[in-house]
C-alpha cells in the first residue's frame, strides 16, 4: 500500500523526546474536513504529496505525524522526526515548517505558532554568545537595562552629523547608538566614514563619562559583503554588529554568527520585515518562533516589542521574552530590546511589564526632546535608572530638570 494523506494523522501517537513539535492554528478550506487539513499539513512539509506513493525501505520513518487537533482553538500540533532535519541548517528546517504549507488551497489560513526544539537539533547551532551578559561583558549596565538610541531622522545625516548625535546620546548616559534598519551605505552617509567617525565620537564619550559605550553598526548586505563589514567593525574596534535578520536571510545570519565568533563581535538582530509573517493573528509565522529562530542562530539581542506601550502592534512581547531567557537545552539566553516609540515617561510602566533583564531603545523619545539630544539621553537614562529600582518617573523627575522637560512634553502616554 502507499503512503497517503490519513497515513499523516495519528491522534493517538505521543511525540519522542528527539521529535520536532509544532502548534499550528489552522482553518480548514471549504470541504477539506480538519482531519484532512491537518494529515495535509504533515504531508506536505515532510515527505508526502497529493498522489498517492509506492514506496520501499523506511522512507516512512521520515514522515511527519499530526498528532493532535483541537477543532475548537484551532489549533493542530505536527510532530517531525529528527532524521527529516539537516543539523545545523535553519533555512532548511523552514522550508519544511513553514514552507509549502503556507500556501496549501486546504488550508485558508495557517500560522506556526510555537515549537518545541529537540535537544539534539539545538545543539547542532552554536546560539548566543553573551546574550544578556552583554549588560556586564561588554558594556557598564549591570543589572539595569541596557539604553540604546537610533539617530533621527532615520536616515538622512552626513557622517559627522550622525558621529555627533552619538557623541551627545553617549555622554548623556546613553550606552548604545545604533544605526537604523535602513542605513547601511549610502552616498551621504558611507558605511566604514561612520564607522570610523562614530567610534572616534565614542572613545571621547568614553573618556568624559567614564563609562564603556558602543556602536550597533548595520552590517546589512549581501552575503560575502556583509561578512567583510563584520571584519572592518572588528578592525576598528566595535564590539557588536547589527544584522536586519529577517530581510537577509537566516544562512546569513548563520554566516555572520561564524565570523562573529572569530572577532568576539555580540550580535544585535532588527527583526524589520517581521510583520509580513506575524502580524495577521490567523496566518504567517508567530514573532515568537521568528525569535526562536534568531536564539538558535546565534543573535545576543533582538527586538520583541513594547508591551503595547510603543508606537508599533505587539504580540506577546512578555511570553516571547521569557522563552529568550529560558533554558533550552543549555542554549545562551537572549537580552530582548524593547523599541518603538519609548520616550522617558513610559520607562517605569514598562519595566513593571517586562522587567530589568532588557535592553531599551528610544528615538524620536530622546532626540525630540525640546532641549536636543543630549538633554533627551540625560532624561531617557535617569527614567530608566530610577525604574529599575521601582521608583517612578515622576518622582524622578524631581531632581533631574531634563527629565521633567520631557514628561512635560510627553507625560506618561503611548504614542501613536
Amino acid at each position: 500500500m502507499g503512503i497517503r494523506y490519513e497515513d499523516f494523522l495519528d491522534t493517538a501517537y505521543e511525540p519522542k523526546e528527539s521529535d520536532l513539535v509544532c502548534s499550528f492554528y489552522l482553518e480548514p478550506a471549504d470541504g477539506i474536513s480538519w482531519n484532512g487539513a491537518a494529515s495535509r499539513v504533515a504531508s506536505e512539509s515532510s515527505n508526502g504529496t497529493w498522489a498517492e506513493l509506492d514506496v520501499e525501505g523506511s522512507v516512512e520513518d521520515l514522515s511527519a505525524t499530526a498528532c493532535a487537533i483541537d477543532e475548537e482553538s484551532g489549533q493542530v500540533t505536527v510532530a517531525y522526526p529528527d532524521a527529516l532535519f539537516e543539523p545545523g541548517s535553519m533555512p532548511q528546517i523552514l522550508s519544511c515548517i513553514a514552507g509549502n504549507i503556507m500556501g496549501m488551497k486546504a488550508v485558508d489560513r495557517i500560522r506556526l505558532l510555537d515549537c518545541k526544539w529537540p535537544k539534539k537539533l539545538v545543539e547542532s547551532f552554536p546560539g548566543p554568545q553573551y546574550g544578556s551578559a552583554i549588560r556586564t561583558e561588554i558594556l557598564d549596565a549591570g543589572e539595569r537595562p541596557a539604553t540604546a538610541t537610533v539617530p533621527k531622522p532615520k536616515v538622512g545625516l552626513n557622517t559627522q552629523q550622525h558621529a555627533t548625535v552619538g557623541y551627545e546620546a553617549w555622554t548623556g548616559g546613553i550606552d548604545l547608538l545604533k544605526d537604523d534598519e535602513n542605513l547601511t551605505d549610502q552616498s551621504f552617509n558611507p558605511f566604514e566614514d561612520r564607522l570610523i567617525e562614530s567610534l572616534a565620537q565614542r572613545d571621547a564619550a568614553e573618556d568624559e563619562t567614564g563609562e564603556k559605550k558602543s556602536y550597533l553598526l548595520n552590517v546589512t548586505a549581501s552575503g560575502n559583503e556583509m561578512l567583510e563589514r563584520v571584519d572592518m567593525a572588528a578592525e576598528h574596534g566595535c564590539e557588536f554588529v547589527m544584522v536586519d535578520v529577517v530581510t537577509t536571510g537566516w544562512g546569513a545570519v548563520q554566516q555572520v554568527r561564524e565570523r562573529c565568533e572569530r572577532h568576539g563581535l555580540a550580535i544585535h538582530a532588527h527583526r524589520a520585515m517581521h510583520a509580513a509573517f506575524d502580524r495577521i493573528p490567523t496566518h504567517g509565522v508567530s514573532m515568537r518562533v521568528i525569535a526562536q529562530i534568531a536564539r538558535l542562530c546565534g543573535v545576543d539581542h533582538i527586538h520583541t516589542g513594547t508591551a503595547g506601550l510603543g508606537k508599533l502592534a505587539n504580540e506577546d512581547t512578555r511570553g516571547i521574552n521569557e522563552w529568550l531567557q529560558s533554558d533550552c537545552h543549555g542554549l545562551t539566553d537572549v537580552l530582548p530590546v524593547a523599541s518603538g516609540g519609548l520616550h522617558a515617561g513610559l520607562m517605569d510602566q514598562l519595566l513593571t511589564e517586562l522587567g530589568t533583564t532588557i535592553a531599551v531603545q528610544a528615538g524620536g523619545g530622546i532626540h525630540g526632546h525640546p532641549d536636543g539630544t543630549h538633554a533627551g539621553a540625560v532624561a531617557f537614562r535617569r527614567a530608566t535608572d530610577a525604574a529599575a529600582r521601582g521608583e517612578s518617573v515622576e518622582n524622578a523627575a524631581s531632581d533631574c530638570p531634563e527629565l521633567a522637560r520631557a514628561l512635560e512634553k510627553w507625560g506618561t502616554e503611548t504614542p501613536r
